[in-house]
């Protein structure tokens, strides 16, 4: 339905139609041209040009057309299906896939009559559409309960059926996620609820990285259902290739039918790289399912810790500050010692923290000459007791003049021309109002071969004087921060954020900066990680460099991928701005060694490396289906639970529910009536008609 609506008052089409009479009579009633025509020719002729000019002045009131559209849109109804391997197991055992699979496409097109229908599976990610082949290694329900809610919040969503065995072992439990759409949710109960006579190891927790030489603990969760009076060996073997021995074997009786034990074993780090090991507990008589019997662990032994010294001219809280933030981190071995105690060999370590040295009463001569000829990193921390002129000489990235005596308090701005390295946006925020620490009073000059990265701010002032600096002298790193009381800021970073993220992060970057062993090669691979699991991508980084190391990528690169068979599958890299990147897929379990390589200026460049993919067994600890966890969802959510024999009932339930109904949008349109064609045509065909009968009959 439309209407016509003026911008001015309507009243003014009286007057369009006066100018029109007024221009029709002037034109044909005091005109003699047509005086011999019949009458009637004439009135025909005023009548053409009296619509003609009412209806253009008409438009000058720039009258709209306003209409009313009505839009009816359907329920949607999702049909989700758990594509994990439990359900694709389950309906296996019970022979019944293709049945399965007919009745689930029925249900879909009884629905598809009233409704529009969207189907999903969902296991470890969620996608459009159902391909009904169980291969997902991991269940994760809550994820496509929350991804529905950010597609569907805004349409007409109905109900929504799930398909699933109940079981999930990623992401959050389903019965506890707040239903924003309030819509119902039908459950079809797949699996099997009977608990079996089974042996499981349920979990192993281990670090995912050891060092060489070290010890490390590994706890085993071992359960048992049904196997009352059974025994069973907990082993420990190590994967070499196609050759297993066996480290550890724990023998364990089961002395109860709902049975669950933890065993902690202690293994060695003998031997560098990415190491396999396979916790089994052999089967138990009459045992239904085997599969979950053995996990395999993927533990990355690296064959040494960075080692880094603190040493301090006396006891500090800033020492403690630095010593907690970096022994967080495993590739860091620390050690903190004060010059006056101190016998250790400086050249034993990697990277030196040296607080408040050289001081006025120990300028530590020994141990800076150590530092420079063995090329060590290092960071300077001044304070109270820093001998200013001495430092002056031991580095050149800084020189301050001070008496040491008179102090400011400054805090942290971050330099924004720094460039060395990225650091947390956060930190250009917050640092400003951390407290403050204590810096000499005097005059600050900053080589230029050196980057600032903070500044300080003295009250409300900000300043040029460099507060933290980095840089290069001789080829070997160094830093220098200009003042004492770092401690504040960690301490000051929890009060503000419950964390020390803040602070060591920022400390963290400094040392990675200043203690990096540079790599000089030219031609560089680089992985994510070391270890990857069964369902995700290897994904290669490659960098060539010229005799500037100036990236480039002319020349084509190639790698070749061999497994402990010693299979190879040969690649070349794609090239990806200046650089090279390769992504060979999914690769089966098992380890994988390198090797790329690259001929630049007739020279042969190679570089290799190795990997690891581990299985995902999640879907194998679990054999009984979990119908309870459905029963709770669907009674939440006010719907019901189902199971696949009575599956085609699902349509009657949605048809019977008051709320899932067809929903009418009214939109009204407005639009120009001038922006009417017709109406063009219109008007030119009635000028065209009066212009053809004047010509014809003499008029012109």
């Amino acid at each position: 339905m439309s209407n016509l609506i003026f911008q001015y008052p309507a009243w003014f089409s009286i007057l369009c139609l006066l100018l029109g009479a007024a221009y029709a009579a002037t034109l044909y009633f005091r005109d003699k041209t047509f005086s011999e025509q019949p009458r009637q020719f004439t009135w025909l002729l005023a009548a053409l040009r009296f619509i003609a000019v009412t209806f253009i002045s008409l438009l000058l009131l720039s009258p709209l057309l306003r209409s009313l559209l009505q839009d009816v849109k359907k329920p949607v109804i999702l049909l989700a299906q758990d594509v994990s391997e439990s359900v694709g197991a389950a309906l296996e055992k019970e022979g019944s896939a293709d049945r399965y699979k007919t009745a689930f496409e029925q249900l879909s097109a009884a629905l598809g009559k009233d409704y529009e229908v969207q189907s999903y599976s969902f296991g470890e990610t969620v996608r459009e559409g159902i391909d009904f082949d169980y291969k997902d290694k991991i269940t994760n329900i809550s994820k496509f309960l929350t991804g529905t809610y950010n597609l569907y919040s805004n349409q007409n969503l109905g109900a929504i059926v799930l398909a699933t065995d109940g079981l999930y072992n990623e992401g959050s439990n389903p019965a506890y996620l707040r239903n924003q759409l309030s819509v119902p949710i039908y459950s079809i109960a797949l699996g099997d609820t009977t608990a079996r006579r089974d042996v499981a190891v349920k979990r192993v927790f281990h670090n995912k990285i050891a060092y060489l030489g070290d010890k490390f603990t590994t706890q085993i969760d071992l359960s048992a259902q049904n196997a009352a009076g059974a025994s069973t060996n907990l082993s420990v073997l190590k994967i070499e290739g196609e050759t297993s021995r066996k480290l550890q074997e724990i023998p364990i009786s089961i002395d109860r039918n709902d049975f669950f034990t933890t065993r902690e074993i202690v293994l060695d780090a003998d031997k560098p790289g990415v190491q396999r090991y396979r916790v089994t507990a052999s089967a138990v008589s009459g045992e239904a399912v085997t599969a979950n019997n053995s996990k395999d662990i993927f533990i990355e032994v690296l064959d040494a810790r960075q080692k880094i010294l603190v040493l301090a001219a006396a006891p500090h809280p800033d020492v403690t500050a630095v010593k907690q933030s970096l022994s967080g981190n495993k590739n860091y071995e620390v050690t903190v010692a004060f010059i006056s105690e101190f016998k250790q060999n400086v050249a034993d370590f990697d990277f030196a923290i040296l607080h408040q040295l050289p001081s006025r009463t120990n300028d530590a001569t020994g141990v800076l000459n150590t530092l420079q000829t063995r090329r060590i990193p290092s960071l300077f921390i001044t304070g109270m007791q820093t001998n200013f002129a001495r430092l002056n000489q031991v580095q050149s990235l800084v020189a301050i003049r001070t008496d040491g005596r008179n102090t400011n308090e400054v805090q942290g701005r971050i330099a924004n021309e720094f460039s060395l390295f990225t650091y947390d946006e956060r930190l250009s925020r917050e640092l400003p109002s951390f407290a403050p620490v204590i810096a000499p009073f005097g005059e600050f000059t900053v080589s230029p071969g050196a980057q600032t990265l903070l500044y300080q701010r003295i009250g409300k002032v900000d300043t040029r004087y460099p507060l933290l600096v980095l840089g290069e002298q001789g080829g070997v790193r160094t830093g220098v921060f200009c003042g004492e009381g770092l401690w504040k800021w960690r301490l000051f970073d929890y009060l503000q954020n419950e964390n020390h993220e803040l602070f060591d992060g920022l400390l963290g970057k400094v040392v990675q900066y200043i203690g990096i062993k540079e790599d000089k090669r030219k031609f560089r691979v680089n992985l994510p990680k070391a270890i990857f699991a069964e369902n995700e991508p290897i994904v290669f980084d490659a960098e060539l460099y010229n005799d500037n190391y100036e990236l480039i990528n002319d020349p084509d690169a190639a790698l070749v991928i061999t497994n402990s068979r010693g299979q190879e599958f040969p690649y070349t890299f794609n090239k990806s701005g200046k650089a090279y990147s390769l992504n060979p897929g999914i690769f089966p379990v098992g380890d994988y060694t390198f090797l790329a390589s690259v001929t630049f200026s007739g020279q042969k460049l190679t570089y290799n490396g190795r990997f690891s993919v581990q299985p995902i067994q999640l879907e194998l600890y679990e054999s009984t289906a979990d119908h309870g966890l459905l029963r709770l969802m669907s009674e939440k959510f006010g719907a019901a639970v189902v199971y696949p024999a009575d599956m085609a009932s699902v349509a009657d339930m949605i048809r019977a529910k008051e709320s899932v109904k067809p929903v009418i949008y009214n939109t009204t349109q407005t639009r120009p009536v001038i922006h009417l064609k017709w109406l063009f045509f219109l008007l030119l065909g009635l000028l065209s008609l009066e212009w053809f009968l004047r010509r014809y009959f003499g008029g012109y």
